[in-house]
């Protein structure tokens, strides 16, 4: 048994969503769906209908592309309550979600270790920025250079007042949920989106598109909270980094662009659980 992930699938784009219907069963093993799965409701179902059969169980969180509204959406649903229904839509398939109770891992790591897998949504709060760039002018400092997010126009954020408001509340929910689980003994499996670490982002064409990658005050939850691992995506670099001596996950697939379709999507799926020797021996 073990435990992949794999982020950004986009699935508005046709190459994606045929090479998805590609990918091999795995009937004993479990997967993370990262975020941006795609833009539409139909988007998620197309994924799960290909997916929940060939996995034994599904974790998904959502990323941005995931909660835009777009104009030609059947859905009205904005903002949180576009979240909910998205929840519900994955309920309905037996995968697990940010909201549900944090399941714990069936197997064992070394030494007996147990983990527990924490699927997380925690949104962005403009704070990867400089210092010297106030709040209130970090979307204006990232245009400057020829760079605007779409979620500035798609990701709405009622009933919040803002974006961050939202990111605020979902950091206060996970942080209490967060402490309950660390205090089991258990070392956790941090899956969000978004990094949790500022110093994972790194994009040299477009670096001001920091401000809508995460938030600084996750910064030390992977030791705060006793994490093995740290799973995200949304960078569409995948890669993988220690810090504290915990494994950092980039996980996306990407835009066709990003992924090479010879190799098919199997390829791309990253190991979570079991953690491979190469990797122990560098916490």
């Amino acid at each position: 048994m073990k435990l992949f992930a794999l982020g950004d699938l986009h699935l508005a784009n046709r190459s994606n969503r045929e090479a998805l219907v590609e990918l091999p069963a795995q009937p004993e093993d479990w997967l993370i769906l990262a975020g941006d799965v795609g833009e539409t409701e139909a988007h998620l179902r197309f994924a799960l209908e290909t997916l929940v059969p060939r996995f034994k169980q599904l974790l998904w969180v959502p990323g941005n592309h995931d909660l835009w509204t777009l104009a030609t959406d059947p859905s009205p649903l904005k903002g949180e309550a576009k979240y909910l229904r998205l929840v519900e839509i994955c309920r309905s398939f037996g995968v697990l979600t940010p909201e549900d109770p944090y399941p714990r891992w069936p197997g064992l790591g070394p030494s007996g270790r147990r983990y527990r897998l924490a699927p997380l949504f925690l949104l962005y709060d403009y704070t990867f920025r400089p210092d010297d760039v106030p709040a209130q002018e970090a979307v204006s400092w990232a245009s400057e250079s020829g760079v605007m997010c779409s979620d500035e126009i798609l990701l709405h954020y009622h009933p919040h007042p803002s974006r961050e408001a939202w990111c605020a509340a979902r950091l206060t929910l996970s942080e209490r949920r967060l402490e309950a689980a660390a205090a089991s003994g258990d070392e956790l499996i941090l899956i969000n989106h978004w990094p949790l670490r500022e110093d994972l982002v790194h994009l040299r064409r477009i670096p001001r598109f920091s401000i809508w990658c995460g938030s600084k005050a996750t910064e030390d939850w992977h030791t705060r909270f006793n994490a093995a691992v740290v799973v995200h995506g949304h960078l569409h670099i995948k890669n993988t980094h220690f810090r504290d001596g915990v494994r950092f996950e980039e996980v996306s697939l990407g835009y066709p662009r990003d992924w090479n379709r010879h190799r098919g999507v199997a390829f791309y799926l990253r190991q979570i659980l079991p953690e491979p020797e190469t990797w122990l021996a560098e916490r």
